[in-house]
């Protein structure tokens, strides 16, 4: 019977370990499976990741384009025609949290934008960021109020928030 104390692994599933520096009747001797000469058959004897003997590397000729914005801030663009399809029973504001719990908009985003695409019959109560003008003479038409809130802070890396905290702590 199969138990936990007599499980082995099939014939031939596993390898012996090479074992270097026993000899020449090991078939790993002298040289240890290495060859002969070169850097690579030295102690330590290795090269960088991507070196390429001297020839100018990969990563080095192939151009590079663009540019990465480490401080980027996402914006969820929605317009007003959409809105009137979104179902706000749990609450009438209009909010980046309100969007992103009730499914509207996937995704990591930082602030909100409407814009005055469409038409809306429902007054709503938009807390965005930004809004555009139609968008506001629409929202305010159909009886609905506009708050414009400050975008959030842009967070400074873990190094001067340490720095602040000890500067505090003095």
């Amino acid at each position: 019977m199969l138990q936990l104390n007599n499980i082995k692994a099939h014939p031939g599933a596993t390898k012996s370990k090479k074992r270097l520096g026993r000899g020449s009747g090991s078939g790993h001797g002298v040289t240890s499976g290495k060859g002969d000469k070169g850097q690579l058959a030295r102690s330590g004897g290795s090269v960088r990741p991507g070196f390429e003997g001297g020839q100018m590397p990969l990563y080095r000729r192939v151009p590079k384009r663009g540019f990465n914005n480490f401080a980027r801030r996402i914006t969820a663009i929605v317009n007003i025609g959409d809105l009137d399809t979104f179902d706000f029973s749990k609450g009438g504001e209009v909010t980046l949290d309100a969007l992103e719990k009730g499914g509207f908009i996937k995704g990591r985003h930082e602030k909100l934008s409407v814009l005055g695409g469409g038409e809306t019959k429902k007054a709503l109560i938009v807390k965005a960021h930004r809004v555009s003008a139609s968008a506001v003479k629409k929202i305010e038409a159909a009886g609905g109020k506009v708050e414009i809130i400050r975008p959030p802070r842009f967070k400074r890396a873990k190094k001067t928030e340490k720095k602040a905290e000890k500067q505090a702590a003095k």
